[in-house]
């Protein structure tokens, strides 16, 4: 058995330390987004309570407290559809950037796998390429595998975007429905 080449593994290591500062460079930006997003619904959440309020107490006699106070408690759907898209958006960036970190780890080590099926092609005694040409073939089937993962997964993310886009048609639709048969009652 020969000895592990020490400049190979301080390579491996430094790769994977790479890697594991790439997916946590991503989480902390997804983080820090997804913050900044809870913090701006939240600002507009309390400006608008605050309003609100101001106009309930300008109220000057229970009709027009009853009209304004249904009329307040109307649930704001574009800013709840605007929210959910936002979040959407946030999680596919993300999901694609990690992706996007798997896709070269695995392409690298794809690299990497070839060149040790090669150099061992070379290096083994007669017989040995039966071992290389199964190692070629794993190598192969392993690619395909996770080509076709990817692919999928892309699938599903835009099956997903096309479902959130629909949705948000489907509920802008309902609520100016709704809206147009609330004022033809009026």
């Amino acid at each position: 058995m020969s000895k592990p080449n020490l400049e190979q593994v301080a390579a491996a290591q430094k790769a994977n330390a790479e890697v594991m500062m790439a997916l946590l460079r991503t989480a902390f930006n997804g983080v820090e987004r997804l913050t900044a997003l809870n913090m701006a619904a939240s600002r507009e959440f309390f400006n608008s309570t605050v309003a609100n309020a101001q106009q309930l107490m300008s109220a000057k006699d229970p009709s027009e407290l009853a009209k304004l106070n249904s009329e307040l408690a109307k649930p704001n759907v574009d800013k709840m559809v605007d929210y959910s898209r936002s979040i959407y958006d946030l999680v596919a960036s993300m999901q694609k950037e990690v992706s996007a970190v798997f896709e070269s780890q695995y392409s690298s080590f794809s690299k990497n796998a070839a060149s040790a099926v090669e150099q061992a092609k070379s290096a083994t005694p007669v017989g040995g390429e039966v071992f290389a040409a199964t190692m070629d073939s794993l190598l192969s089937a392993s690619t395909k595998a996770f080509d076709q993962m990817t692919s999928m997964a892309k699938q599903l993310s835009d099956i997903a975007e096309a479902n959130v886009k629909a949705a948000t048609t489907a509920t802008t639709k309902a609520v100016s429905a709704t809206a147009a048969a609330a004022k033809k009652s009026k």
